[in-house]
């Protein structure tokens, strides 16, 4: 069984790494181009959150100074900021912003949200949270292969599928991908229950295992 990996290119060896028994391609859906600028300083700042890998790298390219405390939206974006030899202050239960939003203390003081140019809006508007865009998700049309199952890990990537025209069901790495790629006409096979690679990679084999084999 073919399953296509859809995340920027680095982003997709490590739940390739998991999937042995499937025919695994790598076909990225979706690049990351950082917002160049000035260095950072979150002087004065009580929270920072950060709800994706590519937000914490890129923020750390261009940090200069302390961090205050930090929430992540879920493991992957602790696993990141991990690799920074920094430890999350916050990971909620549910991987979403609202799941963030729910696990926030009262009265959290000034909270900055670093993240991507056209992320969701929750966090700011539910904790009035100052938006830092640090990087932007740009859309590619590659050629994709003859696929059984397509993991899509962002909304963005649900929406470049869409865009190709392709009829493969997908696995989700999570509610908000999945509700992107139902409203953009897919048929999501699974959605991850822990929204990280484990996740994925669970995800998957339940979706082939309710699948059967295709000759690609």
């Amino acid at each position: 069984m073919r399953v296509v990996l859809t995340r920027a290119a680095g982003g997709n060896d490590a739940l390739a790494a998991r999937l042995d028994g499937f025919d695994v391609v790598e076909c990225p859906l979706i690049a990351i181009e950082r917002i160049a600028g000035p260095p950072l300083r979150l002087d004065g700042a009580d929270w920072l959150i950060l709800t994706s890998r590519h937000g914490v790298d890129a923020l750390f390219a261009r940090l200069d100074g302390a961090l205050p405390r930090v929430a992540v939206i879920g493991p992957g974006t602790a696993e990141s900021l991990w690799a920074h030899r920094v430890e999350p202050d916050l990971v909620p239960e549910v991987s979403t912003q609202e799941g963030l939003v729910a696990a926030f203390p009262p009265e959290p003081g000034r909270v900055v949200f670093a993240g991507a140019e056209d992320a969701r809006d929750v966090l700011v508007r539910e904790l009035g949270a100052e938006f830092l865009p640090l990087y932007r998700t740009v859309a590619l049309a590659p050629e994709l292969p003859d696929a059984d199952l397509v993991v899509l890990a962002s909304a963005s990537a649900a929406r470049a599928f869409a865009a190709l025209g392709i009829a493969a069901p997908v696995v989700s790495i999570g509610p908000v991908t999945s509700a992107a790629a139902r409203d953009s006409g897919l048929t999501v096979a699974a959605e991850a229950a822990t929204h990280d690679v484990d996740g994925l990679a669970q995800a998957v084999r339940l979706a082939a295992s309710q699948r059967p084999s295709s000759p690609s």
